[in-house]
C-alpha cells in the first residue's frame, strides 16, 4: 500500500471518469441510486449553490442530520470547495448545538426536520431568531457573528432558510469555472473534517481531519477487507461519526465500491438491504449485530452474500462475533482507534483466525507506528506489560480547533498521540485493550480494571451485556460496581453472580453492587456511557434506601 494524496473532490472525479456507470450511492427502501458520475454532478450542482451563498475556502458548513443522501452530498461539495464539513450529532439538544456552532465559528448549517423527539427547525428558531424576521443572504446573528447562512437539507421551504432542493438548481445554472478554481487551490493536507470529541469530560473539542488523513485511513480499512470496487457496504451506521464518515464512507471511496445507505439504525432495514442489494460487507457495534441476529424475522433473510465486516465501538463478546460468523456469513474484523487518530490506529484483518479478531485489536495500520508507554515514564513497555496505547503518522488529526493547549496535551514532544486507554501487545505484535486510564477503578489502593471483570462475566451463559464501573465509596475511594442485561427468559440473582466469581477472581474484583437493567445508556455512535452508569448506579442505590460504603 503506497499512501494516497489525493483529496475528496479529486478521488470521486477520478471514479466519475473511470467507472462513470459503477452505483455508488443506493438507498434501498426508496427506490434511489446514483451511479458516481451521477452523484459527482450532484457534488458539482450543489458546490455552485454553495459558493453562491458565500461559502469559501475554509468557511464551517455543519451538518445536522441523519444519513440522509445529501449528508454526503454535503460533504463532498464542501471538501471541493475547500471549506470544512463539521459533523452534528443527531442526539445533541439545544445547548450542545449553540455549543458546536459557536465554538467552531459555523458559517453555514444545515439541518433536517429533527430527529426522534426534537425539532431541529424550532431549536435552530430558539437560537437564531434573526431567521425570521431577516433577509436569506443577510442573516446577521447577534448570538453566532459568524452565523451566515442556516440550509434546510430537503424541499420543504422555512422563513429565513434555503434548502438544498433550490442549492442544486442554482447550481446546474451556474458556470463551473469558479467551482474548478476553487477546488484547484483545495490541498490534501488541509482540513476537511471537523468532529467534536464526545465531551465526556470537559467541553466538547473540534478535532480538525485532513483530506490525507482520513482517505489514507478509509484506504487501509479497505485493504484489511480485501475491498474490490464490486463490494457493496450496507452502511448503518451514523456518518457524524468516524465509524461511518472514515471507516464506511472513506474504504468506499478509496476502492470504487457502492455505499448502500439505512438513514437510521433499524434491524429489519439492515436484514432487508443486506438481502434486496446482495450486500457483500456490514458494520456495527455489537449492539447492533445482536439486534440483527436475535430479530424475529430473522431467517426470513438470505445473507449469504456478506463476506466480511467490522465490528468496533465496544468489547466484541466472542459469542456474538462466532454467531455472525455462523448465521450472518459475515468474517468481521476489529478496528481500534480514536477521532483524533482519523480514526484508525489497529486492526485485524480479514486473514486472521477468529480467535485474533475475536480476543484482540489486531496490528498498527500500515505507516503508523503504535507503541505501548508507561503512562509514567513515557517509556515502551516491554511485550505482556501494561500502558498507555500511543502512536504516530499521517493519521494523526491537525489539531483541535482553537485549543493549542488540549493540541499539546494530547500528543507529546515525540510526535505520539496519547489514547488515553490501557493496552498490551503480545508476542505475535497483536494488541489487546484492557481498559481506560481514567475508568481504572482503584478501591483501597488497589487497581481495577473494569474489562478484565467484564470478560470474566461474560462466561455466564444466562448473561448478554455487562459494564463495570466505580462507584464513589468514601471509605475505599471507589467500590466495583456490574451492570448487567440478561438474554431474553434468563434469570440471574447477585448471590449467584458472586458465587460465580468466589475463589476465581481476587476477592476485591467481585462487584460489591450489582444492578439487573434493560439497556445501556448509549451515545448515538453506540458507545456505552460509563459516567452515566456511575450515576445510575448511585440513584439506584439510593431507591433502595442504601449508600455506597
Amino acid at each position: 500500500m503506497e499512501l494516497l494524496n489525493y483529496t475528496m473532490g479529486g478521488l470521486l472525479e477520478k471514479w466519475a471518469a473511470e467507472l462513470p456507470e459503477h452505483e455508488f450511492l443506493v438507498y434501498p427502501d426508496r427506490g434511489l441510486r446514483l451511479t458516481y458520475a451521477e452523484f459527482n454532478e450532484r457534488v458539482d450542482r450543489l458546490a455552485c449553490g454553495l459558493l453562491s451563498i458565500g461559502v469559501r475556502k475554509g468557511s464551517k458548513v455543519g451538518v445536522w442530520a441523519k444519513n440522509v443522501p445529501d449528508w454526503l452530498t454535503l460533504l463532498f461539495a464542501s471538501a471541493k470547495i475547500g471549506a470544512v464539513l463539521v459533523t452534528v450529532n443527531t442526539n445533541y439538544r439545544e445547548s450542545e448545538v449553540a455549543y458546536i456552532m459557536k465554538n467552531a465559528d459555523i458559517h453555514t448549517m444545515c439541518l433536517v426536520n429533527g430527529y426522534r423527539d426534537s425539532s431541529y427547525v424550532n431549536i435552530m428558531y430558539s437560537l437564531v431568531p434573526e431567521l425570521k424576521r431577516g433577509v436569506r443572504g443577510r442573516l446577521s446573528s447577534e448570538r453566532f457573528p459568524e452565523l451566515k447562512n442556516v440550509v434546510y437539507i430537503g424541499q420543504e421551504k422555512f422563513r429565513g432558510m434555503y434548502n438544498t432542493a433550490e442549492l442544486i438548481t442554482i447550481g446546474a445554472f451556474s458556470d463551473r469555472r469558479p467551482l474548478r478554481e476553487a477546488s484547484a487551490r483545495v490541498d490534501c493536507h488541509e482540513e476537511v473534517n471537523m468532529q467534536y470529541t464526545s465531551g465526556t469530560t470537559g467541553f466538547p473539542k473540534g478535532v480538525m481531519l485532513t483530506h490525507h488523513n482520513i482517505l489514507n485511513n478509509g484506504m487501509a480499512t479497505g485493504e484489511f477487507m480485501q475491498y474490490t470496487s464490486d463490494d457493496k457496504l450496507l452502511t448503518c451506521v451514523p456518518l457524524f461519526h468516524c465509524f461511518g464518515c472514515v471507516l464506511a464512507l472513506c474504504a468506499v471511496i478509496t476502492h470504487g465500491s457502492t455505499m448502500v445507505m439505512v438513514e437510521d439504525f433499524s434491524p429489519l432495514k439492515v436484514l432487508e438491504g443486506v438481502h434486496k442489494e446482495r450486500c457483500t460487507i456490514l458494520y456495527g457495534v455489537p449492539t447492533m449485530f445482536i439486534a440483527e441476529l436475535n430479530h424475529p424475522d430473522f431467517e426470513k433473510f438470505d445473507l449469504t452474500s456478506l463476506r466480511t465486516g467490522i465490528m468496533a465501538g465496544a468489547v466484541c463478546p466472542i459469542e456474538t462475533m462466532n454467531q455472525v460468523m455462523d448465521r450472518m456469513h459475515c468474517k468481521v474484523i476489529s478496528v481500534y482507534g480514536l477521532t483524533e487518530s482519523s480514526p484508525g490506529m489497529t486492526a485485524t484483518r480479514v486473514t486472521d483466525s477468529t480467535e485474533v479478531r475475536a480476543t484482540t485489536v489486531g496490528r498498527p495500520y500500515p505507516f503508523v507506528d503504535v507503541k505501548v508507554l508507561d503512562p509514567n515514564t513515557n517509556e515502551e513497555c516491554p511485550v505482556g506489560v501494561q500502558g498507555e496505547m500511543c502512536c504516530k503518522g499521517y493519521n494523526i488529526m491537525k489539531g483541535y480547533y482553537k485549543n493549542p493547549e488540549a493540541t499539546e496535551a494530547i500528543i507529546d514532544a515525540n510526535g505520539y498521540l496519547h489514547s488515553g486507554d490501557l493496552g498490551v501487545k503480545d508476542e505475535d505484535g497483536n494488541f489487546r485493550i484492557t481498559g481506560r486510564i481514567k475508568e481504572m477503578i482503584i478501591r483501597g489502593g488497589e487497581n481495577i480494571y473494569p474489562r478484565e471483570i467484564e470478560n470474566f462475566l461474560f462466561d455466564i451463559p444466562q448473561i448478554k451485556g455487562v459494564e463495570v464501573a466505580g462507584l464513589p465509596s468514601p471509605r475505599y475511594g471507589e467500590q466495583v460496581a456490574a451492570f448487567i442485561t440478561l438474554k431474553d427468559g434468563q434469570k440471574l440473582t447477585e448471590e449467584g453472580i458472586r458465587a460465580f466469581c468466589k475463589g476465581k477472581i481476587a476477592h476485591y474484583k467481585i462487584p460489591k453492587y450489582i444492578f439487573f437493567i434493560d439497556t445501556f445508556p448509549m451515545t448515538a455512535s453506540g458507545k456505552i456511557q460509563k459516567y452515566k452508569l456511575r450515576e445510575l448506579g448511585v440513584e439506584l442505590l439510593h431507591a433502595r434506601g442504601e449508600e455506597v460504603v
